[in-house]
């Protein structure tokens, strides 16, 4: 196998690597596995289990480790997904948390695993780079008062409406 990217995100899971990879795959709908490494005898995980999943999810190379419970996830590290509008944002905050993740604010959603995400509409990070620095605060002011990103209401905070 051939890492196409200088820079890969390597996921340090407790368990359910595998799981973690497959759901994302399906909820995204654009990926694939491109290899899986299993524990040997004598190495901290289970000999024959998952250690390792490389795969690609939207055009980025990843790795999902099954590390044990060392190290636990949490909002430092995130994924931001750029939707391309409402419906996008939608289907993603409610598939990406299912079978036992959270909800958050600011357009975040927590996994079942503990991955965290920013499902965050294309169209905010032009928002942001407005020149005009009172269309860039309402739409700041905007976002920390929502849960789930709403595209019109932000654009109408954009506008000044």
């Amino acid at each position: 196998m051939h890492i196409q990217q200088k820079l890969t995100p390597f996921i340090w899971y407790q368990r359910g690597a595998e799981d973690a990879v497959a759901h994302y795959l399906k909820v995204l709908g654009k990926g694939l596995v491109l290899h899986t490494q299993r524990w040997g005898e004598n190495a901290p995980g289970e000999a024959g289990t998952v250690m390792v999943v490389q795969f690609e999810l939207l055009g980025l190379e990843m790795t999902a480790f099954n590390g044990g419970p060392h190290f636990k996830l949490n909002e430092a590290f995130s994924l931001t997904v750029a939707c391309e509008d409402q419906a996008e944002i939608d289907h993603l905050w409610e598939q990406l948390p299912a079978g036992g993740g959270k909800l958050k604010s600011c357009g975040w959603v927590e996994d079942a695993w503990g991955l965290s995400w920013q499902l965050i509409p294309r169209a905010w990070f032009e928002m942001i780079r407005d020149p005009d620095a009172s269309r860039v605060q309402r739409v700041f002011q905007a976002v920390w008062g929502m849960e789930k990103i709403d595209i019109a209401a932000l654009r109408r905070a954009y506008d000044g409406h």
